[in-house]
Order: C-alpha cells, then structure tokens, then sequence
C-alpha cells in the first residue's frame, strides 16, 4: 500500500491513521490545530491552574469500537471502568434522588425491582424503551414515547445528551440504535467508563504514541487548504509549504470537520445545521463522598445543568443542545449553574453565594443536529468525487449520531475502503 494521507486528526481521523499503519503502508496525518483530538481533548488551563477536558464525554462498555480502539493504543491502564452499570440522578424541583441500576445479563430484570428503576414507574412504562429501537422512519424522540415519569426522569435527558437536539426534533432512531447497542443489551454494555485524567490521556497520547511507532508522521498546525482532483483522482494537496503531488497509488482520507469538508470538496452534501455544547469548569475540590461517590457523575432534571462530573480539583458541567444559552455572556452561564451543581452534589448552600474561579467553553458547531433533514444530508465514507477517497467523522452516515463511537467507526470504515482498493 502506498503513502495514505489523513487530513484531521481528531479521533476519526486518528482510527483511520491506525487502522491503515497497521497494514503497513506510509500514513501522514495533517492537523490545522495544535494538538490532535478534534473535540475530546484535554488542555492546561492558566486560569484555573488545571489540567481540563475541552468537554466531557460519558463512554460505555456497549461502545465496542471504542473498547477495541482503547485495545488498540493500549491505553486501559488510563482508564476506569465501573464494575456495574448505574446513572445517578437528582430532580432539583423535587430534591428527589435515584439510580438506574440495569442488571448485568440482557434479560431486563432490573425492571421488575422498585429500588433500580426510576421512582414511581410502571413495569409497562419500559416497553417504550424497546419500542424506540424498532423505529426506522422520522419519528421524533419526542413523538415516539408517552411523556410520563420514565421519559422526564431519564429517556428525554438520555435523548438529549445522545443525540445533543431536542427532543422535539430529534431522531427517536438515532437513538435506538445507541439503546439497542447499550442498555437493551444489559449492564454488561452499560458499565461507565472514564479517564483517571483526562481525555488527551486516554484517547489522543497513546494514539499518536502508537502511530509514531508505527512510523507514521504526524504535522501539527499543518491545514491542508485545497485538493486537487482530475479524472477522478486526487492529484495533489496543497499544505503550507505549497502544493504536494500525490502518486497515482497514493490516497486521502479527508477526516475534517463538515464545513471544512464542504471547502475543500465543492459540491459535497454535508450537514449544515448544529447544536452547541456548553462545559463549564468550576475550580471547586469535592471529596468523593456524597452523591457521586459511586459513579463520579450525576444527571440532573428540572436544572440548567444536565449532568455534572467530578474530577481532581474541579467539578465539571455539561448543557447540550445548548443553541438558545450559547451566545450568553460566560459569567451568566456560570452564575445560572453553580447553583445547580450546588443542590446535586449536597453541598453546603451557602456556597451558592460563593462562585468560584470558572471556565466556559462554547462549542457552536458541536455536533451536527440529529434531525430527519440533516440526516439526510450525511454522506457515506466512500465518495463520488475521487476513488482514492473516502471521509470519515461523525457526521458521516455512521447510523449513529454524532458520539465518540461514530467517529472511530467512521474512521475505521474509511479506512478499509482505501486498503480494499490497494488489495
């Protein structure tokens, strides 16, 4: 196989690259940014005087490409998976606090026991569950389900950090398929699994570590700003240091974000309606009693804040489908969360006064929204402008919405279409 070139080294970008080094060809990734990990990446900040995640992202042991990835980089030493499956969560209307506790074998019980299921549920009330994995036309999340105490108390806050859209626009089959693959399938596939650090640490380091000693190149700050394409073919790349000719066994994976894709390939269908992510990191050192000392995380109802992650020396906040709050100025975000992180974790009230050192982090174009339309607009892996091409990210047409797990696959799947060609 001859030289690959992967444009984007966030982590769709990052499973092709090791999927194709592992065949043993040349591989050179190009990163327009500084540091590789697209979205799930850890930084230092100064003002804080911590190390953060950009955001913060709740992985599961259903996530298979996501367990055979971390297999891959040999990364399980940097990572905590729970023993059992168990999601925490307070209602700040009513101070209410449970834990959904599915047990470990695919057979529901779980259901059947008052004390590991939402309160005040009926056994007939999780028929909806299973219903939602057989959607497979437009219907909303919100149109799929009857709206009683097991959609506001965990399908609806569920849908919204799966899918980041609203309910009422959302894909109720977006979501099956992530059910289907996880707490339809018992606990054993929803166990939580998150970084004793930090996401760089667990995702992105050993990654590059591994693809380094595979003798791949990685350039940061390297934007590829124009693909030529003739007869079919991509010709050449044009970086910073001018235009590069590729040779006719030579191929790309163009593993950028949507809008960058839709540059450089005029004519490409693409998603162009997204949702926002809000974090917010608050520098507040929790001790790992009270609610979370379980989990590590917690999710909230009738709140601002949907879920809340303790972590060392900070606690960490995460609104999604965050469009209407975004533009809002980072002090009021923070002064309308801290409250609420106040009353989930138990801690004194009289700290609601008492806003600490914070970091918001915005990210407009997180995802793209998960409705029919732009589902639509999600283009396959293999693509129509060139044979030695194919994309990859979360955004392409995964069949799942846009999560960690999509883009690793995504990545592996553009992958396999370039090492088809060269067999």
């Amino acid at each position: 196989m001859n030289h690959v070139h992967v444009i984007g080294a966030g982590l769709s970008g990052l499973a092709a690259a090791l999927s194709l080094s592992k065949a043993g060809g040349p591989v050179t990734v190009y990163e327009a940014g500084p540091a590789a990990g697209g979205r799930c990446r850890s930084y230092f900040d100064k003002d804080l005087d911590l190390r953060i995640d950009n955001g913060n992202h709740l992985m599961l042991s259903g996530n298979t490409a996501v367990c055979d990835y971390i297999t891959e980089i040999d990364a399980w030493n940097s990572i905590t998976v729970h023993d059992r499956a168990a999601l925490p969560f307070v209602d700040l209307r009513t101070f209410e606090r449970w834990i959904v506790r599915p047990n470990q074998g695919r057979i529901p019980w779980w259901v059947l026991d008052r004390r590991r299921r939402v309160p005040q549920t009926r056994l007939s009330d999780y028929l909806q569950i299973s219903a939602i994995t057989r959607v497979r036309d437009d219907t909303t999340v919100a149109d799929s389900m009857r709206r009683g105490r097991l959609y506001w108390h965990l399908l609806e806050p569920i849908s919204i950090a799966v899918l980041n859209t609203p309910p009422q626009d959302g894909l109720a089959r977006l979501l099956g398929t992530v059910m289907r693959e996880t707490l339809l399938r018992g606990g054993r596939a929803c166990r939580p699994m998150l970084p004793n650090q930090g996401l760089s640490e667990t995702l992105v380091e050993p990654a590059l570590a591994a693809l380094r000693s595979r003798g791949a190149t990685i350039r940061m700050n390297h934007r590829i700003a124009d693909i030529t394409i003739a007869d079919g073919m991509v010709i050449a790349l044009r970086g910073p240091e001018g235009t590069m000719p590729l040779d006719a066994s030579d191929s790309v994976v163009l593993a950028a974000p949507p809008w960058v894709a839709s540059d450089l390939l005029p004519g490409l269908v693409a998603p162009n309606a997204f949702q926002a992510i809000l974090n917010i990191h608050f520098r507040h050192d929790v001790t790992s009693a009270g609610p979370v000392s379980e989990t590590g995380f917690i999710g909230l109802t009738s709140a601002t804040a949907e879920w809340v992650f303790v972590k060392p020396g900070h606690v960490s906040v995460t609104i999604s489908a965050a469009n209407s709050l975004v533009d809002e100025p980072a002090r009021a975000i923070a002064e309308l969360v801290w409250p609420n992180v106040v009353d989930a974790l138990a801690l004194d009230a009289k700290l609601k006064q008492e806003l600490p050192p914070f970091r918001v982090v915005k990210e407009k174009r997180a995802t793209f929204a998960a409705t029919a339309d732009q589902d639509r607009r999600r283009p396959e892996a293999r693509t129509p402008f060139a044979s030695n091409l194919s994309l990859a990210g979360d955004w392409t047409d995964t069949g799942l919405p846009a999560t960690i797990e999509g883009a690793i696959r995504s990545g592996r799947v553009a992958a396999e279409i370039l090492l088809s060609r060269n067999q």
